[in-house]
């Protein structure tokens, strides 16, 4: 039997992740959140994020990066990241 890729989806929005990188949202929207993990801790023999940043961006490949950043901020866990990056997106992309 073949092992089928199912996409990760929160709320739903898809998420993505490459090394400490977490994408939330799709690039067809018009905006998306980049939550990259800045600190780590061990919690018993697991890393947790300690210190989390997001940044809600405009999806738009003609503007530069810096460009992009809509709303940035810093929080101490990847749960209060993800309530914030929710709350981001749903609306910006209901405010259309």
């Amino acid at each position: 039997m073949a092992e089928e890729k199912i996409p990760l989806v929160y709320k739903g929005h898809p998420l993505r992740r490459k090394d400490n990188l977490i994408y939330y949202g799709s690039m067809a929207d018009k905006y998306i959140i980049m939550m990259q993990i800045l600190d780590t801790k061990k919690v018993d023999d697991l890393d947790v994020a300690s210190r989390v940043s997001v940044q809600l961006q405009l999806t738009d490949p003609d503007l530069k990066s810096r460009d992009r950043v809509v709303k940035k901020t810093e929080k101490d866990s990847l749960y209060n990241a993800m309530d914030v990056a929710s709350v981001w997106l749903e609306r910006s992309l209901s405010s259309k």
